[in-house]
């Protein structure tokens, strides 16, 4: 019987996420789990309707967005948080991970992780060390260090600089 059943990753593209998303997907070839990848995203008011940030590829019918709000970045297929976790999925694969999910999270990473491992009863959380080591990191509070303060599941995290 394997230890973990779900692991979840957060990654936002970078390639020290893609690194924790790396070694979830080792930890979860290894024990058969199911692998749930995780991208946050803030969807922001843009001229009175939901849409994505300009730098984005975001909804240029405005029409479709009064309609959608929220849900008005999935019209686009190639969306950055899809592009994010359609990456992932690729590495993970390639690692030799099977069951693999695929979930973007409204909110901010640490609440959207939270939020998904707790629904998905998660058995592992697994996080990029980014913050751990920096000023704002240790006044502020890293992602690591905050999750870990609110979750009571074990939470792997992955050393990702070179």
């Amino acid at each position: 019987m394997s230890i973990y059943r779900t692991i979840v990753v957060g990654t936002d593209g970078s390639d020290s996420s893609l690194r924790a998303v790396d070694r979830a997907a080792t930890i979860a070839a290894q024990e058969n789990a199911k692998l749930i990848l995780a991208s946050a995203f803030q969807p922001h008011v843009e001229k009175g309707s939901w849409s994505r940030p300009p730098s984005h590829d975001h909804v240029v019918d405005t029409r479709a967005a009064d309609t959608l709000k929220g849900e008005s970045y999935k019209v686009h297929g190639a969306a950055p948080v899809y592009e994010i976790l359609q990456v992932a999925r690729d590495r993970a694969k390639a690692v030799g991970a099977k069951d693999i999910a695929e979930h973007a999270v409204e909110g901010a990473p640490v609440d959207a992780l939270v939020k998904l491992a707790t629904e998905v009863k998660a058995d592992l959380i697994v996080v990029g060390d980014i913050g751990l080591d920096s000023v704002a990191g240790r006044l502020l509070g890293s992602v690591p260090a905050t999750i870990a303060r609110r979750v009571k599941i074990d939470i792997l995290i992955v050393h990702t600089a070179d």
